[in-house]
């Protein structure tokens, strides 16, 4: 039998800290969609002590570009990037507090390292399906960087959002190990 924690959003380090990788979950809440070019203007906000947009203390970034919102939908269509490219820009995030990326792919030796050393997740969601995954989103607006198109700062509110755990705060790697519940 296939079991889903339904779990609350903002994480904090108490929230994950019995989860595993494998763990699958239903995510409720907001989370900040970002990617690369996001990445790279919260980084230079912060080496210049600027002020970001958003806080980042117990946040969850999800590797997205939406489609825009169809009349009557509340979201358009949104899948995961592939997000090894932001292995290199995610420990400034994780400084400032970040507690969890969602995407899709594996990471890197470095990524995994950072994710113990500041009790973090990576959570990941199947690619393919975006369409689906758009049902399960509230409401979604574009927040910061908007000259930056798809590659804006979103905010997005999930209802039931399914994902699984793929590196856990120890060390579990969904990748390396068969750690897909039955």
């Amino acid at each position: 039998m296939i079991t889903m924690t339904m779990i609350n959003l903002p994480l904090s380090e108490d929230k994950i800290k019995d989860l595993k990788a494998g763990d699958m979950l239903l995510l409720n809440g907001i989370v900040y969609g970002a990617r690369d070019m996001a990445h790279k203007r919260l980084i230079s906000a912060i080496k210049n002590n600027g002020k970001l947009p958003i806080d980042l203390k117990d946040s969850t970034i999800f590797y997205v570009g939406p489609s825009p919102k169809p009349p009557g939908k509340n979201s358009g269509s949104l899948g995961p990037t592939t997000s090894i490219r932001m292995d290199n820009l995610s420990e400034p995030l994780f400084k400032k507090g970040l507690r969890a990326t969602i995407g899709k792919g594996a990471r890197s030796g470095n990524f995994r390292n950072l994710l113990k050393k500041y009790k973090s997740i990576y959570l990941i969601t199947i690619g393919g399906i975006a369409a689906y995954l758009s049902t399960k989103v509230k409401s979604i607006k574009k927040i910061a960087y908007t000259d930056l198109g798809a590659e804006a700062i979103y905010k997005i509110e999930l209802d039931k959002f399914p994902v699984f755990v793929a590196y856990d705060i120890y060390g579990g790697n969904i990748f390396e190990e068969n750690l897909l519940k039955e």
